[in-house]
C-alpha cells in the first residue's frame, strides 16, 4: 500500500485513528530527549527570544535547520518579521537561561542575561555551547505552530561545553545529572 500523504494542518488520514489525546501526545514527547536552544531575533523592535527543543538539522548542502514556534508565543511576531535568527546552543550549566527564555511576561534580555549583537545586529547569548546565525527561508503554518526553516550562514562552537538536554519535564546533562 502506498504511503498516504498528509497535508500541513490535516489532522487525520484514512489510515489513522482520529482524536489523539493531547495530554498523551505531550507526554510522549516529554519522554523524547532533546537538546535545548534559545532562538534570538531582532526584527527592529528590540531583542526577543524563546527556549526551544524542536531544533532539527534538515540539510548539509545547503546548510538548513528548522524549529517550531507556537503561534501564540510572544516571540512569534518577532520571528515572523525577522530576516535572520540566532540559534544559541545552551550548555549544561545554563538551565537558568533556558527557564528565563521559557517564562512569559519577563524581560528575557535584562540582567542577569549576558548578550551582545553580531555584526548584522542579531542578539547572541554569551557563555553558550555555541550558536548558529541563519537567514529565514520559509515560515510554514503547521497546526497551532509555525515551522521556521532557516539557512545557516555562520557558526560558533565551543567543543568543551557539554550540552543542556530536556527529558521528561526536567533538564539534564550528558553525565546523567538531573536538574
Amino acid at each position: 500500500m502506498p504511503p498516504t500523504s498528509l497535508h500541513i494542518g490535516q489532522t487525520t488520514s484514512p489510515d489513522r485513528e482520529p482524536g489523539v489525546d493531547v495530554p498523551e501526545f505531550r507526554r510522549v514527547f516529554r519522554r523524547h530527549p532533546a537538546g535545548v536552544v534559545v532562538v534570538t531575533v531582532d526584527a527592529e523592535r528590540g531583542p526577543a527570544g524563546f527556549t526551544a527543543t524542536s531544533l532539527t538539522s534538515v540539510s548539509a548542502e545547503p546548510p538548513l535547520v528548522c524549529f517550531g514556534i507556537s503561534a501564540g508565543s510572544s516571540s512569534w511576531p518577532h520571528v515572523r518579521d525577522a530576516a535572520s535568527v540566532v540559534v544559541n546552543f545552551l550548555g549544561a550549566h545554563q538551565e537558568d537561561v533556558a527557564r528565563r527564555f521559557a517564562t512569559r511576561g519577563v524581560d528575557r534580555f535584562a540582567a542577569p542575561t549576558r548578550w551582545r549583537r553580531l555584526a548584522g545586529g542579531e542578539p547572541v547569548l554569551d557563555g553558550t555551547a555555541g550558536w548558529l546565525r541563519a537567514e529565514v527561508e520559509a515560515l510554514v503554518p503547521v497546526g497551532d505552530h509555525h515551522l521556521v526553516l532557516v539557512r545557516v550562514t555562520a557558526t560558533d562552537l565551543r567543543d568543551a561545553t557539554p550540552p543542556l538536554l530536556y527529558h521528561d519535564g526536567r533538564y539534564h546533562s550528558l553525565h546523567g545529572e538531573r536538574r
